[in-house]
């Protein structure tokens, strides 16, 4: 109802589906609490476009073939004994999974829970963990803020593997919230190199906070994006991988 409308309204819930309105202010409640929503006096409203942010769980859960690919591309890049940045998105935690899979020798450093949970819980020891702590934000389960961008700034990473809302026509990365923006961005600076991974939608939508513009990473590793969508990148000079198939040199 409200992805067609765009609002919906407490009483609209409870005639329709027959639930009491407390059921309704719970419920969407909850959907405010994934980021699908936005709650207003008497109901909800779909989110600016810029500002939409789904929650990590349920993020994990779309386009998983393409992350999957994403993932096993960048794990791919990863030689032993190298240290790694991976951010709060759940293509980066793709990229972890499939490290953990292969056994390989490295050290990842972020400030995602769901990759800190993913890699202790693991049995194999060859994965190393530092964990960047701060403000957790409880929609993407990510540690933010100072804290956060002070620490990754303490370290040096051969890699960085990091994923954004989008990135728009004339090549500025972008995503909804402002402190994941200054992570991403401190985790460029202190990295060797930075590899941007893409599935086909992020080429369609964009976040309201500017990360950095294109130029400014290494490789951009896509997956499903037709070539006449990535003029652009390769324009800003990224060296341009599909996901598990080709590296192509920036023209």
């Amino acid at each position: 109802m409200l992805r067609a409308s765009g609002s919906v309204t407490v009483a609209e819930i409870e005639s329709v589906l027959g639930v009491s309105p407390m059921t309704a202010r719970r419920d969407l409640a909850e959907l405010e609490r994934r980021g699908i929503a936005r709650r207003n006096h008497g109901g909800a409203v779909l989110p600016p476009l810029a500002a939409h942010e789904d929650s990590f769980a349920s993020r994990l859960e779309v386009a998983t073939e393409a992350k999957e690919a994403l993932g096993a591309g960048g794990a791919a890049m990863v030689h032993d004994g190298q240290t790694l940045f991976l951010d709060s998105s759940t293509t980066a935690w793709f990229v972890a999974r499939a490290l953990l899979e292969r056994g390989a020798r490295a050290t990842v450093i972020t400030n995602s829970l769901p990759i800190m949970d993913l890699v202790a819980g693991h049995a194999g020891l060859a994965l190393e963990l530092v964990a960047v702590g701060g403000a957790l934000r409880r929609l993407t389960h990510s540690f933010v803020g100072p804290q956060a961008t002070d620490a990754i700034a303490r370290h040096a990473a051969d890699l960085a593997f990091f994923s954004v809302k989008g990135v728009t026509g004339d090549g500025q990365m972008t995503d909804p919230d402002a402190l994941e923006a200054d992570v991403k961005r401190a985790m460029i600076r202190n990295a060797d190199e930075t590899v941007l991974l893409l599935d086909d939608s992020k080429l369609s939508v964009h976040g309201l906070h500017v990360v950095d513009h294109v130029a400014a990473i290494r490789h951009v590793m896509v997956h499903g994006a037709a070539a006449s969508d990535l003029k652009g990148l390769r324009a800003a000079g990224a060296r341009v991988r599909d996901a598990g198939v080709r590296l192509e040199s920036a023209s």
